[in-house]
């Protein structure tokens, strides 16, 4: 071996994307830099993790030239990025001066702490740290709410008490039909190894469907058939398949006698005994776009193979009417008495699995946020008014720290600490929120780069990426294993970890006790003090050299297999003890847009809505499949994978003069943004897709030249707390 290649070391170690995967690593690091990556290494093919482009970049990530490296203050205008360095002694300083300032001028109700998602995603560093430290100085305010995900947690909270409603996806080869509805694993992941055991599934001969408007990468990929649906209506085409399958006596009878409450009264709704109004496949043709034949012969093939898979994603959920999406897809499934069964599923679009998802406890003792004690108990309730009590939906964060108490909020904005994000890029109505972010007094910011998010804050602090630092992800939401990240490089710069950060910072509020173990104490405790891995992984530092445990499974695993064999010793974490298709809950929130039964509800910004005189289009906002959200957007490997275009039907392009390649503006009230056409045929007419995750850069005159398709969306949430990303009408325009 030569020199050279005898100072080359190899890390094993594991991704902490947003991504829906957690995949495992093998860093070559010769003299701090990463000059390989490679991905797992075990020989058993079925069992091998395999990493998509996005690992395969990350040193173009760790290594870029713009990461930020010093602690540094705002010189200029909110918004312009114009910043000096400072020291960490005067940045932790001027933090501890505002925050008492604060306090002590509006009370610890205005210090917001807004924490999730972004470049970290791995459980010892981040917002709980934060949130810690704040509730040990009095107190703060927050947001709720999944951006990705709350809709379907909302609809599965609802039918089944719990939120792990997946199988693991070897189980996918124990199908006869798949359908994937709104589901792209091939862009947004959704399990390391989905896409694997999908082709996998493909190679056995097993059917598979998809439903989206786009004829996206997994549909070419994987489908035997493309039924493209006009955005927003999918739930109508479930209730049609649902009257077909009622019609024609092919629902399981036995299994929603025993299994379900309520199905007599979906039923009535779906017959059209309720409303006057059969919700028969030409209903359903009407409103979604899709022939009432293909719908009533897939309703006659899902209700007559066993088992089937109906795999719903949170695409279609991220929407004004999401929740209902999902609770059809879980009713759908106890119809055909697919939930609990090998080869079948639950629905309700999280698809998580409980071995491998989460380290659950740390061993850090908890404590309560001061600022909302005595708020109303939201344990058990689908009320998400509870909620709204002491804290903001996380789609309205920008609006409350507008409008405040005046505008019905529960506190004033004065303070805002953002970590682990980009919202200003990621949350709705992007124009609207930088408006909000230049009026707050001061703003903190943990980062890698100079986001959107970065650009407005006053003090912003250089953040270790995962790369740099020891830590726990979490392989969600398929697994079955853990993940241990190993520190492969030292951070350029004076970067500090959140952790270490927040750690400094309380030592110097006098909180000594805050840090009373090492890293290496706290990482064991995650392991050893959690009731899921203390019992599984005996060696820990077995663990940590190896990067990953693997939990070997002697069959699938099957949501809900306990309660379908044993009932009576395992029901539903439900009031009724099953899967609830009514819902008393709903129906005493008494809220027609969120009803005790699944419906179809249409939309506000449809086709229908008199605004589409004026934006004729519906946008959609995907997840791009080179990026994970806004994480790795200045990364060149990975533009050139996949650039930045507006997808458009020809039927639309050309009344409109767009030919290929043309920059276009797509507008609506809220904004306007600037990017290339891709005119094509695998999006259907009326609907235009802007894939989410650009960096917001408006020019002098508000047009986002970035692309930032958040920009254009609308601020609000469903009724379940669905963040409405989906949910938008739009105009296309040449670029003049």
């Amino acid at each position: 071996m030569s020199p050279i290649e005898n100072s080359t070391r190899i890390v094993r170690t594991t991704s902490a994307f947003d991504c829906g995967g957690r995949c495992p690593l093998k860093l070559h690091v010769r003299d701090n830099k990463i000059i390989r990556v490679e991905g797992d290494d075990i020989p058993d093919t079925d069992a091998q993790l395999r990493t998509c482009l996005r690992c395969r970049a990350i040193r173009k990530e760790v290594h870029h030239p713009d990461r930020l490296k010093y602690p540094m203050k705002r010189t200029g205008a909110k918004g312009k990025g114009e910043f000096e360095r400072i020291s960490w002694d005067e940045a932790y300083d001027t933090i501890i001066e505002k925050l008492n300032f604060t306090k002590n001028t509006y009370g610890n109700e205005s210090i917001f702490l807004a924490s999730g998602g972004g470049y970290l995603g791995a459980l010892h560093n981040g917002g709980p740290a934060l949130a810690r430290l704040l509730s040990r100085f009095g107190g703060y305010s927050t947001h709720y709410g999944n951006v990705s995900s709350e809709g379907a947690v909302w609809a599965v909270m609802t039918q089944y008490g719990s939120v792990m409603v997946g199988h693991s996806r070897d189980d996918l080869l124990n199908s006869k039909l798949i359908i994937m509805w709104g589901w792209d694993p091939a862009r947004m992941i959704s399990g390391t190894n989905t896409t694997y055991h999908l082709i996998k599934a493909k190679e056995a001969g097993i059917r598979i469907v998809c439903i989206d408007p786009r004829y996206h990468d997994s549909a070419a990929t994987l489908g035997d058939q493309w039924i493209p649906i006009k955005p927003g209506t999918d739930t109508a085409m479930m209730v049609a398949m649902a009257y077909v399958i009622i019609r024609d006596n092919l629902h399981d009878r036995a299994f929603l006698d025993k299994y379900t409450t309520g199905f007599d009264r979906f039923s009535d709704y779906v017959l059209g005994i309720e409303d006057g109004i059969p919700k028969t496949p030409e209903w359903a043709e009407k409103i979604t776009m899709v022939p009432a034949g293909t719908i009533e012969s897939l309703a006659r093939e899902y209700a007559t193979t066993r088992p089937a898979a109906l795999m719903d994603c949170q695409g279609p959920a991220r929407s004004a009417m999401g929740e209902q999406y999902n609770r059809c897809a879980m009713t759908l499934s106890a119809m055909t008495g697919n939930v609990g069964k090998k080869g079948g599923s639950a629905g309700g679009g999280l698809m998580g699995i409980p071995v491998g998802h989460m380290f659950r406890s740390s061993g850090i003792p908890g404590m309560k946020n001061p600022v909302e004690a005595g708020a109303p108990s939201i344990k058990g309730t689908l009320d998400l008014r509870l909620r709204t009590a002491r804290r903001v939906h996380t789609n309205k964060m920008f609006d409350a720290m507008l409008k405040g108490k005046s505008g019905g909020y529960p506190f004033d904005v004065k303070m805002a600490w953002f970590m682990c994000n980009n919202f200003l890029n990621q949350l709705a109505n992007t124009n609207k929120s930088a408006r909000a972010l230049s009026q707050v007094e001061f703003t903190v910011v943990n980062e890698l780069f100079m986001t959107p998010t970065a650009r407005y804050a006053d003090i912003l602090l250089p953040a270790s990426h995962v790369t740099e630092r020891n830590d726990l992800t979490r392989p969600w939401p398929s697994g079955p294993y853990y993940t241990h990240v190993n520190k492969a490089v030292d951070p350029p710069g004076e970067c500090k970890s959140d952790f270490e950060m927040i750690c400094e910072l309380a030592a110097r509020m006098g909180y000594d006790d805050f840090n009373p173990a090492t890293e290496d104490q706290w990482l064991r405790a995650f392991v050893e003090k959690n009731p899921e891995t203390g019992h599984q992984i005996k060696d820990y530092d077995k663990f940590r050299e190896e990067g990953i445990f693997r939990v070997k499974l002697s069959e699938p695993i099957i949501a809900f297999k306990d309660q379908i064999e044993d009932l009576e010793h395992h029901p539903f974490e439900t009031p009724s003890g099953k899967i609830e298709i009514f819902s008393q809950r709903v129906a005493d929130l008494n809220d027609p847009l969120c009803p005790p039964v699944p419906k179809y509800v249409p939309t506000w910004e449809n086709v229908d809505d008199p605004l589409a005189r004026k934006y004729p289009l519906q946008m959609l906002t995907p997840h791009g499949k080179n990026r994970v959200h806004s994480h790795l957007g200045n990364v060149d490997w990975l533009k050139e994978v996949d650039p930045h275009r507006a997808w458009i039907n020809p039927v639309d392009a050309a009344p409109r003069g767009i030919r290929n390649g043309d920059e276009v503006y797509v507008f609506n009230d809220r904004g306007k943004i600037a990017i290339p056409a891709w005119v094509t045929e695998r999006i259907i007419p009326g609907v235009v897709c802007v894939f989410e995750g650009v960096w917001y850069h408006p020019d002098d005159m508000g047009i986002c030249r970035g692309g930032c398709a958040n920009v254009l969306t609308r601020d609000e949430f469903s009724k379940g707390g669905a963040s409405t990303l989906n949910t938008l009408l739009v105009e296309v325009a040449k670029a003049s």
